[in-house]
């Protein structure tokens, strides 16, 4: 397709487009047209000024015809549906919407696509466009649990109350064990990340046993106390709390976060706090790990070395942990908690009560 317009710009038009070009308020779609026009005055051929706008040369002829027709304004607006193309009824729309949120027909367990289109009688893409509109997204779902625990909320508010507000001349620690960390070994090397090809690795795996890293987080600034150990028993437990006892000054009290996991429970436990009177724990309530801030620890180890590593032996993935706590440690960041206690109460009450 030849170039058939002739654009002339006008000194008032001119000066018009320039404004447009360089507001970086405006729209990149009418930035891009201002500069096209801008450019087609020079008379350009319509390939070099494709690329050296990065546009495609259909772009360049539309808006030079545009312009040619119907001046500035023209480029700062769309033209509207094409004839026999009527917008999809407001009743088509919340029909949909109030299927997606039903249930679906028959023992389908949840609403597809294509099956929506077919109930709806238009087309896969209105019922995508739909979906975007009202940001529904049947294809997802999100788990949960609530908490049976009776004495939820005293608890809740008691751990909250640590994160906010901590007492003073005292330590808060988050304090809890990932166990059965496994050393894989992949069973051949995988192959690099490459523009257009992600990164490989084997589906099958060599297992080297297992470990576990008992860990406890400074909350008010960030760092991590840790141990790796072979089991996780009241033993173990009892040795790391002797390590972080040996960490934390002297005349600091510590108030130590922790899950109801039947070894925090043990009786030596109990009788190694009767001998420290310096430390108090608080149980989170059941079923609420997420009121544990060394579960976020946790988490970020999992996924920057933990997850797509490659362990020959335990103690490689020992000393991997190590070097992470180690990164990690060099620069803490204390943890900081926004959600108050009442405002997370008030979410629960809008969630099913737990059955018995």
């Amino acid at each position: 397709m030849a170039q058939t317009v002739c654009i002339i710009v006008s000194p008032s038009d001119r000066e018009r487009l320039l404004a447009i070009a360089v507001d970086r308020n405006r729209q990149r779609k009418h930035l891009e047209r201002a500069q096209v026009v801008l450019t087609s005055a020079d008379r350009r051929p319509v390939q070099q000024i494709a690329t050296q706008l990065g546009v495609s040369r259909p772009m360049v002829w539309r808006w030079q015809q545009r312009f040619a027709e119907a001046g500035v304004d023209s480029l700062l607006r769309d033209k509207t549906r094409k004839p026999g193309k009527p917008p999809i009824p407001a009743e088509t729309v919340a029909r949909v919407v109030a299927l997606t949120c039903g249930e679906p027909p028959g023992e389908t367990t949840h609403w597809t696509g294509r099956a929506m289109a077919k109930a709806a009688g238009i087309s896969l893409r209105s019922v995508q466009r739909i979906w975007d509109a009202h940001r529904l997204q049947p294809h997802r779902v999100r788990s949960f649990k609530r908490s049976r625990d009776p004495q939820f909320a005293d608890k809740l508010v008691d751990i909250v109350g640590l994160y906010v507000d901590p007492p003073a001349q005292a330590v808060v620690l988050s304090i809890d064990e990932k166990s059965q960390i496994q050393a894989l070994d992949r069973t051949q090397p995988g192959l690099p990340l490459k523009p257009g090809r992600c990164g490989t690795m084997t589906h099958d795996y060599k297992r080297h046993g297992t470990t576990t890293l008992f860990a406890a987080l400074n909350v008010l600034d960030g760092t991590v106390i840790g141990r790796c150990m072979q089991r996780h028993r009241h033993e173990e437990f009892i040795r790391f709390l002797n390590a972080v006892e040996r960490e934390v000054p002297p005349g600091k009290t510590i108030e130590a976060v922790v899950d109801n996991y039947a070894t925090h429970k043990h009786p030596k436990v109990g009788a190694w706090l009767a001998r420290h009177p310096r430390w108090t724990f608080h149980f989170t309530p059941t079923s609420s790990s997420w009121l544990n801030a060394v579960e976020n620890f946790f988490s970020v180890l999992t996924r920057k070395r933990i997850r797509r590593g490659s362990f020959h032996s335990i103690v490689d993935l020992q000393a991997a942990i190590n070097r992470y706590l180690e990164e990690h440690n060099t620069e803490p960041r204390p943890f900081v908690w926004t959600a108050s206690a009442a405002s997370i109460l008030a979410k629960l009450d809008r969630l099913p009560a737990p059955s018995d």
